[in-house]
């Protein structure tokens, strides 16, 4: 008995806890043997609370900057679990986002009631795959039950979805603990605007830029290391665009691969939603679930393998001779193509059609579509919406059938072109946005046009992988892998084995003060 007797003089707080705990259990002791008891008893609580914590108690903040794969190794050995992976995210997020604003509704409550289950389901052997207990956020035009899906405009701060999205409830189903809503561009078209239902999110690397849109949220809570992955909507770039801006991944997949179902349409025949995630696998691990997608469609079953041998188009030309290009851009463009060629790949540079009559024509076509979809509400009710959002979706209510048809026709045209080039190469590669991410002032006054390579591809259907190639002042400059139609697993591939040559994925923004 030498460790009790050597034992310091237990503290008054715990003999109040041992006296308490004493006369609760009813426990009669004789005189002299209360203090012995007691030096016992305040031995076993201080050398307890000096142990390390144990596994699958609590993680270490670093956790949330581990890859998923990573995480979900920890899951499942012990080292940690779902419910305290979420309480850290939790935290993680109480600290950073009043700098970034990227949610704009945490769902604690319900996050750590999920995690919980994944906790539970885990330790009875039930493994739901990749995301199981993986937090993960949801842009504001998407449902999840029982939550405002206010698409950040006036009229929907009380719309409160019934039931989740078809992407939630496959979220759910691989396990993921829905985390919380994330900010949008008012219903997706035009911003950053500070008079919309919600401010806007900050761009983590300088918060006196753009994050870009319309998925900004999700690009911002990314880039923030608030979350390794998200689901944006991406109707002319607006998964891609924040990507671009914020330096981290997003994947538009081809048209269609995705269910649209509990998502707020903008242009039904351009609207897609992708994941926009930390690293391209854990992109393509997000796109599979949202996909429903199997080992042998995943879109990372090209992961790893070498680009050695495959024809990369590099559509240069396209972006080159633009007056808006940045020039740090090309370089930065340049090099990557460099990169992938010393990689193994054949690099061909090609011709695409004139990128301004491609823009015009799906521009029309996004707001006859939109205009179509809003004009009673914008006539009846335009307090509904923020002014700029209102002028934004009013803009297609002048097209003529003859002109929508002209622009169609423009898609369609488009589509056969970027078919043709990807008939005689594996992946087109070219540039996202023409400069970095650009100061915010400007568009607190009206909308600013941003020079982009990003609408065509919704138009075309193509599935575009969006990654950081570079830095410049000290924010990230993107990319575009484009692949044929279900070629996501080509474009993963190339992305992939980019992002493993280089370092830039792996930088991250200065933590906010």
């Amino acid at each position: 008995m030498a460790r009790e007797e050597a034992a310091a003089a237990p503290q008054a707080g715990f003999a109040q806890r041992f006296e308490a705990a004493r006369a609760r259990h009813g426990i009669g002791l004789a005189p002299g043997e209360t203090e012995g008891l007691l030096r016992l008893a305040a031995w076993m609580h201080d050398g307890l609370a000096g142990l390390p914590e144990a596994p699958g108690t609590a993680v270490s903040e670093a956790v949330l900057d581990l890859p998923i794969l990573e995480q979900g190794k920890r899951l499942r050995d012990g080292r940690s679990s779902a419910t305290a992976l979420t309480e850290a995210c939790l935290a993680r997020i109480a600290a950073r986002d009043p700098a970034y604003l990227s949610f704009y509704r945490v769902l604690a409550e319900a996050a750590l009631a999920d995690a919980a289950r994944a906790d539970a389901e885990l330790a009875a052997g039930r493994d739901r795959g990749p995301l199981h207990g993986i937090p993960v956020g949801i842009k504001d035009l998407i449902d999840v039950a029982g939550v405002p899906t206010t698409a950040n405009a006036p009229g929907r701060a009380d719309a409160v979805a019934a039931t989740d999205a078809e992407v939630v409830r496959r979220l759910r189903a691989a396990g993921a603990v829905i985390i919380g809503k994330l900010a949008t561009y008012e219903w997706a078209t035009v911003g950053p605007d500070r008079r919309g239902l919600f401010p806007p999110a900050r761009n983590p690397w300088n918060a006196a830029h753009i994050t870009g849109g319309s998925s900004s949220g999700c690009a911002a809570a990314v880039a923030g290391g608030l979350l390794r992955t998200s689901v944006g909507t991406d109707t002319g770039g607006s998964v891609r665009g924040p990507a671009f801006y914020c330096g981290v991944v997003g994947l538009k997949p081809s048209l269609g691969t995705v269910p649209m179902a509990g998502v707020l349409p903008l242009s039904p025949s351009l609207d897609h939603v992708g994941p926009v995630s930390a690293s391209v696998a854990e992109a393509a691990l997000t796109l599979d679930v949202l996909a429903g997608l199997g080992p042998e469609a995943s879109a990372g079953r090209l992961l790893g393998r070498p680009v050695a041998g495959l024809g990369i188009a590099y559509a240069r030309n396209w972006f080159a001779r633009d007056p808006a290009l940045m020039p740090e851009v090309l370089s930065a463009l340049d090099a990557a193509v460099s990169t992938l060629s010393g990689l193994g790949a054949r690099v061909t540079e090609v011709e695409l059609p004139d990128y301004a009559g491609v823009e015009v024509a799906v521009a029309a076509i996004l707001h006859a579509e939109s205009f179509s979809l809003h004009a009673a509400a914008l006539r009846d009710h335009p307090e509904a919406y923020g002014r700029r959002a209102f002028l934004s979706l009013a803009a297609g209510l002048a097209l003529s059938e003859a002109e929508l048809e002209a622009a169609r026709g423009a898609a369609r045209a488009f589509r056969a072109a970027v078919d043709a080039v990807l008939e005689r190469h594996d992946v087109l590669v070219t540039a996202g946005a023409l400069t970095t991410a650009l100061p915010a002032a400007p568009f607190e006054k009206e909308a600013v046009w941003t020079p982009m390579r990003t609408i065509g591809f919704n138009a075309s259907g193509h599935p575009v992988l969006a990654l950081p190639v570079g830095f410049h002042d000290g924010l990230p400059i993107g990319m575009q892998v484009v692949g044929p139609h279900r070629g996501e697993a080509l474009v993963v591939q190339v992305g992939h084995a980019f992002e493993q040559a280089t370092d830039f994925s792996l930088q991250r923004p200065p933590r906010p003060e």
